[in-house]
């Protein structure tokens, strides 16, 4: 039961306190275990008057991402709850529907709520429910620059399928309204005046002659051309706003208005992203710092972690400016996470050869094509989780042509809080069966250096992976990656532990329990692999286990039972330490780990 009971039963000034009352838990909560903050506190308000006017548990409630959703989850009924956040057998950080039935889809990746949206209401004409019930998405603006949006967009607009799709424009403004004019002119279109205008002129175009529909739909777009909703009209939805996101009076008169049409509308709210929390708001350390944080101090924004070593993202900023600043042709792109990908030191010194292009994965990975074919060296730098949206480009459009582009393939294995659909584990899987591919992982900071001096030389398509923090392995040098040879770091008898990439580290810490010493081999390069080594090993070592922050079907330990198979090595047993063929939960990495089995105390003991 909801701590508030049923919204649509509160008065608008009920409804503010209720909006101030959960801004209070959610700052509360966040600043204590970490999560998104800026944009769910700029939500808060669309979020409480999607819920006074629908039943969430009735009309599918989709959200974009669902990064801004922690409002919807304390006005249903998890507020008793909530301080379990993104813990280890906690709540997740985004919509689940086990968690409730207010919960319709879940969501992690931007830009599929529309196309979820018109699903949904294909499924309720299907079902002769319409009138009865209808899906209200809610998108960021941000969220608007992927070409899936305008691909659900289109169908939907020419379809007619009731909907609502809540525009919530925020830091990437779409358009600023016009001062007083803009805002009679939303109110006048939100009107039923404006809509049954819109529809007389439609009938009236349908008599007139051809010059004269001309002049008369000119009259009619005129009404409202300096508004911004001329993209949405055209493409069959109808538009109302700007409006204020945090006018919860009038975020309910519109949605009223826009259920009652009968027909696919954009509502285009505009809000501040960290509403509530003046250092969230951008006085303190910016907007793009609060719409991911850990833990922090409410009173003064600091944040409140231990420094540790150094991460995998920073060393790859690092060695990229390197790079570029000896290397004219080193270019690179990001898909707008270049803080999160170590990007942002190479976009500000080099403006005119590095890119960000927004949350456009798909075009991030086919626009360096042309560039390697040119000459130049492109660094495409995403997430594990993220290229998975661009892999038909990697196939299509740089592996098919055999171009050198190289893939910085950050945050992967296991990201801990954000859960399911972050885990990077798919990698190795889905990007060794394509040709022409070439696959390495560095196992630390000198190694990791190593691996994209590497990559820049490389003259094919190329991908080497990374942990989100730092290496679990450390060395102050190696010696430069060569094209498929592994290395021994530790030599042994009889027990053979291979790590790739990140997986070092876990070998050797297991080593460490052992009560014999193993051979340990970095195995870097998982395409090609190391067959003349592996070969030699399989002559003194009879088994062998595998290390590697991936998912086991597809992944590393396949790669080598694949070799023994077709070398015809039969009496080497081979045991994989990869994840199981299951999604991974969210939570502290370690308690993770630990319900996985992956420990190197747990290992330690399975191999003994």
């Amino acid at each position: 039961m909801s701590r508030f009971g049923d919204l649509r039963t509160k008065s608008v000034k009920e409804l503010e306190a209720i909006a101030k009352e959960v801004r209070a838990k959610i700052l509360e909560t966040v600043s204590k275990n970490g999560g998104h903050l800026s944009s769910t506190l700029g939500a808060t308000d669309i979020i409480i008057a999607m819920h006074a006017v629908f039943d969430s548990k009735e009309n599918p409630f989709i959200f974009d991402v669902s990064h801004q959703c922690y409002a919807h989850k304390l006005v249903t009924d998890r507020w008793d709850e909530f301080d379990t956040l993104r813990q280890f057998g906690g709540l997740s950080g985004y919509t689940k529907p086990k968690e409730s039935p207010s919960d319709y889809y879940m969501a992690g990746h931007s830009s599929t709520s529309i196309s979820l949206a018109v699903g949904a209401a294909k499924s309720i004409a299907l079902k002769g429910e319409q009138g009865k019930r209808i899906p209200i998405a809610l998108i960021g603006d941000g969220s608007m620059s992927a070409g899936m949006v305008y691909e659900a967009m289109n169908e939907l607009g020419d379809r007619k399928y009731p909907a609502i799709i809540i525009l919530n424009d925020n830091e990437m403004s779409i358009a600023s309204p016009i001062g007083a004019l803009s805002r009679i002119l939303s109110q006048s279109m939100a009107s039923p005046l404006y809509q049954r205008f819109k529809r007389k002129t439609a009938e009236l175009l349908e008599h007139l002659p051809k010059g004269a529909t001309y002049l008369a739909k000119r009259v009619e777009e005129s009404f409202h051309l300096i508004t911004p909703g001329i993209l949405f009209e055209e493409l069959g939805l109808e538009y109302i706003g700007p409006i204020d996101g945090h006018d919860i009076e009038s975020l309910i008169e519109t949605l009223q208005i826009a259920k009652s049409m009968k027909r696919p509308v954009i509502i285009h709210a505009q809000t501040t992203k960290g509403k509530g929390y003046e250092i969230a708001e951008g006085t303190g350390h910016g907007k793009e710092h609060w719409h991911g944080v850990g833990a922090f101090d409410v009173a003064t924004g600091s944040l409140i972690n231990k420094k540790g070593a150094k991460t995998a993202t920073s060393i790859f900023s690092d060695t990229l400016v390197a790079l570029a600043d000896k290397d004219h042709k080193v270019v690179g792109v990001t898909a707008a996470m270049p803080s999160g990908t170590g990007m942002s030191a190479a976009l500000a010194k080099y403006p005119n050869r590095f890119w960000d292009v927004a949350i456009a994965e798909q075009h991030a990975v086919t626009s360096m094509g042309p560039l390697a074919k040119e000459g130049f060296k492109p660094f495409c730098a995403l997430y594990s989780t993220f290229l998975q949206r661009g892999y038909d480009q990697v196939i299509h459009d740089v592996c098919l042509m055999d171009l050198g582009v190289a893939f910085a393939i950050d945050r992967a294995g296991i990201v801990g809080e954000d859960g399911e659909t972050h885990q990077g584990v798919f990698d190795i899987s889905y990007l060794r069966v394509i040709p022409n591919m070439t696959l390495f992982a560095p196992s630390s900071e000198a190694s990791m250096v190593e691996a994209m001096r590497f990559a820049k030389d490389f003259p094919t398509p190329c991908a080497f992976r990374y942990p989100r923090g730092a290496f679990g392995y450390e060395e102050e040098s190696c010696e430069p990656f060569v094209l498929g040879q592994s290395r021994i770091i530790q030599e042994g008898l009889e027990i053979l532990l291979i790590g790739y990439g990140n997986g070092v580290g876990r070998a050797v810490e297991t080593a460490q329990l052992l009560d014999q010493t193993p051979t340990i081999l970095d195995l870097r390069f998982v395409k090609p692999l190391d067959t003349v080594r592996l070969s030699q090993l399989a002559q003194t070592h009879k088994r062998w286990y595998i290390f590697s922050d991936s998912a086991k079907k597809g992944g590393v330990g396949s790669a080598i039972l694949e070799f023994l198979s077709e070398a015809k090595i039969n009496d080497v047993e081979v045991v994989s330490f990869e994840y199981e063929d299951k999604f991974i939960t969210h939570g502290n990495t370690r308690l993770v780990e630990e319900s996985l089995g992956i420990l190197p105390e747990q290992l330690a003991e399975r191999i003994m």
